[in-house]
């Protein structure tokens, strides 16, 4: 809640993420992890993900020759620094890489943030985009066909590469917000950790998400383009809703499928993954009922019970194991096999 002094109120930017700072480090341990924000249009979810102006570029500085935050950048950019400094911390034992994806649901429509010209033109279409559950892919992480994926291996490279997604993201003016996110922005960090000893590889998940905000109609303005964005907006946010509620009420079947947004975050929202949402409510006082009603999402996130027990990431990677293992004890029994014959010809030739 952005209200009162930020430095003796502990909302500041740094005391917010100062308690989301161990969720990286367990990122790097093979963990998903999810942070998210949640509220009504103008709440200040961008400001809490990202920073001032939605810009990561323009929230950082430099400090000792190295990328460092302002006070008022957002998750988002803080994150990045600390994913970097705990893999440059294990580097003497480890080879870290971060792969990343941006995508952003406009319209219902899934669009590749990093993918050259995703907006406007001839080739705006580009590749069609398709996302695939947890279950149906080999990393055992929901991945996107036919989605950009950039590996980087530096701080500057990934810093680089988000400031660039963000900047293609949908922003249009509303009565209630000048530069209003028109669409939900998902960031994924998939981190692999490479043993230099064993060649082990533990692979976690950072998903950051900045939803685009609740918004009643007849206080937004919202007309022609900008209100079919409400609606699409507003039926997205109830999928999310649905899952919460699914995942309360410990139902055999909770509706990932139902939206993208919700298949795109399905291995961030339950299951083993650790989530976070950051509630963010207007101080204004026309706006109560929208408060209210965010705090009491809120609420109802916080009976969400996950599992402990190993990311789908780190199931796949056991698995993998275990068949190379099966696969060479029977390539020895094989051998095993096979060498009575050959000794027994060779007599036989005698």
């Amino acid at each position: 809640v952005f209200a009162g002094n930020a430095e003796t109120d502990g909302n500041a930017q740094d005391n917010v993420f100062a308690d989301l700072r161990g969720l990286v480090l367990s990122c790097v341990e093979g963990k998903n992890v999810c942070i998210f924000a949640y509220g009504q249009t103008g709440s200040g979810k961008t400001y809490s993900m990202v920073g001032q102006d939605g810009s990561i570029g323009s929230n950082m500085t430099e400090r000792a020759g190295r990328p460092a935050p302002l006070p008022s950048a957002g998750v988002t950019p803080r994150a990045i620094i600390e994913l970097f400094s705990v893999l440059e911390e294990r580097d003497a034992l480890n080879i870290g890489e971060v792969d990343v994806s941006m995508y952003e649901l406009y319209c219902d429509q899934l669009v590749d943030l990093l993918a050259p010209k995703t907006r406007g033109g001839p080739d705006s279409s580009a590749a069609k985009l398709s996302i695939k559950l947890a279950e149906h892919t080999s990393s055992g992480l929901v991945e996107v066909t036919g989605g950009v994926v950039a590996t980087t291996t530096s701080m500057a490279e990934l810093l680089q590469v988000m400031e660039g997604g963000v900047k293609n993201r949908a922003t249009h003016a509303t009565d209630m917000n000048a530069v209003s996110s028109r669409s939900h922005l998902v960031m994924m960090l998939v981190v692999r950790s490479a043993n230099r000893r064993s060649g082990q590889v533990v692979r976690g998940k950072l998903t950051l998400v900045d939803l685009a905000g609740s918004e009643r109609v007849d206080k937004s303005g919202a007309e022609g383009q900008r209100l079919k964005e409400a609606a699409s907006i507003n039926k997205s946010l109830s999928a999310i809703g649905d899952v919460v509620s699914a995942l309360t009420t410990n139902s055999k079947h909770v509706p990932y499928r139902s939206h993208s947004l919700t298949t795109l975050m399905s291995d961030s929202i339950g299951g083993a993954a650790k989530t976070v949402m950051m509630v963010c409510c207007s101080p204004a006082d026309y706006n109560t009922v929208e408060s209210l009603s965010s705090l009491g999402f809120a609420q109802r996130c916080k009976n969400v019970k996950n599992l402990v027990a190993a990311s789908p990431a780190q199931a796949a990677a056991q698995v993998g194991a275990l068949k190379q293992e099966l696969a060479r004890l029977k390539k020895a029994n094989a051998a095993r096999g096979r060498a009575p014959e050959k000794s027994k010809s060779i007599s036989m030739n005698h």
